[in-house]
């Protein structure tokens, strides 16, 4: 049976699931009750282990692999187009980086690898946990066998968000400044040097593009580590991937045009001068590179998050919202 006939059966219920939210035409309460079917559907319907390993697979796949392979195939077949919309025009296209197309070729190959390695090894662990040991699976799944298999509540579901993405941020640093670049770093600092920064300037495949020792310890474990010890629902654990994966498909793309959410373009260009130096801006927001002072270019997050404001007449809206405040609390004084 081919791979697309075992991902159909959970393609849609899945993709439901996190469209759902999107539908901003629908109440927050219709779209609670619409997540909390389609996820029982999901638990009723297939086995724990199904679960997770098909649903990374699918928002890996949807989210990051197939948008690489579109982005690259506009780099490399309309190069004309390409280049008006480079950070660092012709010379960020990958067709004209050193290598030429068999580098190009060898990073797509072991970005593919890396990205299934690390959905099968959390695959691999949870059967270990709960099919060998007999223990409870690492991540919440499903409810016990009296209760309906729900989704966790907005606050926990929230709260468990915001400690994954902050922890993911933190160990990503320090692994990345304190291992991978640094000279005690030994075997795993080497292997990062030879293979991730053997391109200079990234595209989105570059992102899972590394030996698969420093990948699955750069970009596996921070996302997985904070995930088994608060131990998440995986709803809560495929909403970190999807979100991690968009990030590194745009922060790689090499694009000066991209969406301003999150200050995504101020995080491209703190990727292109790392890949560029291979030294400073070693997190993706740049928080703790602006923190340890290792921030390479001099526009940091301190400098994104003014521009963002800015952008969206923060300070306007402040202030307009402030003075009708105080016309109505003067309004108010008056007919007292």
């Amino acid at each position: 049976m081919s791979l697309s006939a075992l991902l159909a059966p959970i393609t849609l219920p899945l993709a439901s699931l996190f469209a759902i939210p999107m539908l901003s035409s629908w109440s927050t309460s219709l779209n609670l009750v619409f997540l909390s079917l389609t996820w029982t559907t999901l638990a009723l319907t297939y086995s724990p282990l199904q679960l997770e390993f098909f649903g990374p697979l699918l928002l890996r796949t949807i989210l990051y692999l197939v948008p690489s392979a579109l982005f690259l195939l506009v780099d490399v077949g309309v190069p004309s187009l390409a280049v008006e919309i480079k950070a660092q025009g012709d010379r960020g296209l990958p067709g004209r980086q050193t290598g030429g197309v068999k580098k190009i070729r060898r990073v797509v190959l072991w970005s593919c690898v890396n990205v299934m390695l690390a959905v099968a090894l959390q695959a691999g662990l949870e059967c270990l946990v709960t099919d060998i040991l007999h223990l409870r699976s690492l991540l919440v799944i499903k409810g016990s066998r009296w209760s309906l298999n729900h989704l966790p509540n907005p606050w926990k579901l929230a709260k468990h968000l915001g400690i994954g993405i902050v922890s993911r941020n933190i160990l990503q640093y320090y692994i990345h400044r304190d291992i991978l670049h640094s000279p005690s770093g030994g075997i795993l600092a080497r292997l990062h040097q030879t293979w991730h920064h053997s391109v200079r300037t990234p595209y989105s495949f570059v992102a899972a593009y590394d030996h698969p020792l420093p990948y699955l310890l750069r970009r596996f474990v921070p996302v997985y580590i904070p995930a088994i010890i608060f131990r998440f629902h995986l709803t809560t654990y495929l909403l970190i991937i999807a979100l991690t994966s968009l990030e590194e498909l745009f922060t790689y793309s090499g694009y000066s045009v991209l969406p301003s959410t999150i200050m995504l373009r101020g995080m491209a260009r703190r990727v292109d001068a790392h890949m560029a130096s291979q030294d400073g801006n070693y997190g993706s927001i740049g928080a703790l590179d602006w923190c340890h002072g290792t921030t390479l270019t001099g526009n940091t997050v301190v400098d994104d998050l003014g521009d963002e404001m800015e952008k969206h007449d923060v300070q306007e809206r402040t202030n307009g919202m402030a003075s009708r405040l105080k016309s109505k609390a003067k309004k108010a004084k008056g007919r007292g």
